[in-house]
């Protein structure tokens, strides 16, 4: 059943796959793309992400990613704001990438720039995420309604 969709979903999209962040992963019992895009800030969303600082949480980040099996797509830090783009495995939901990253980072960060210190956490516990992939909904819809017709 996985081979058959994958095969539909790569005839219907085979023009997507050139893009960044496009192509499907493969496991050993799954194929999959699971891409997110991912904002969060640090605590009343202080101008703090700038100089040493920013440039220390990007290689945070992308030293991060490997060991969660991930790939960062694109990253970019803001003053008061965090966006990076990832792509994941199954093996992670969402929220635990978001905690180990954030988790990290904020425990690292404040032992290298004691100035972080006097603040009660670096990161707000709140952000936004969004799922990016390479199959639109109605392709979802068109190939389910299709097995229906087939049964």
């Amino acid at each position: 059943m996985l081979v058959v969709l994958f095969q539909v979903v790569k005839r219907h999209e085979r023009t997507y796959n050139s893009r960044m962040g496009r192509e499907y992963r493969r496991k050993e019992t799954c194929v999959f793309l699971m891409n997110y895009h991912v904002v969060f800030c640090p605590k009343r969303r202080r101008k703090i992400l700038v100089g040493p600082i920013r440039e220390r949480l990007m290689q945070l980040i992308r030293e991060a990613a490997p060991d969660l099996e991930c790939d960062v797509l694109a990253l970019e830090v803001m003053p008061d704001h965090v966006h990076v783009f990832l792509s994941a495995t199954p093996r992670w939901a969402p929220n635990q990438l978001i905690g180990r990253i954030k988790g990290k980072s904020a425990r690292i960060l404040r032992q290298e720039f004691p100035e972080l210190q006097r603040m009660p956490s670096v990161w707000t516990r709140s952000y936004f995420i969004s799922t990016a992939g390479n199959v639109s909904s109605e392709t979802i819809a068109r190939y389910i309604a299709e097995q229906t017709t087939r049964d």
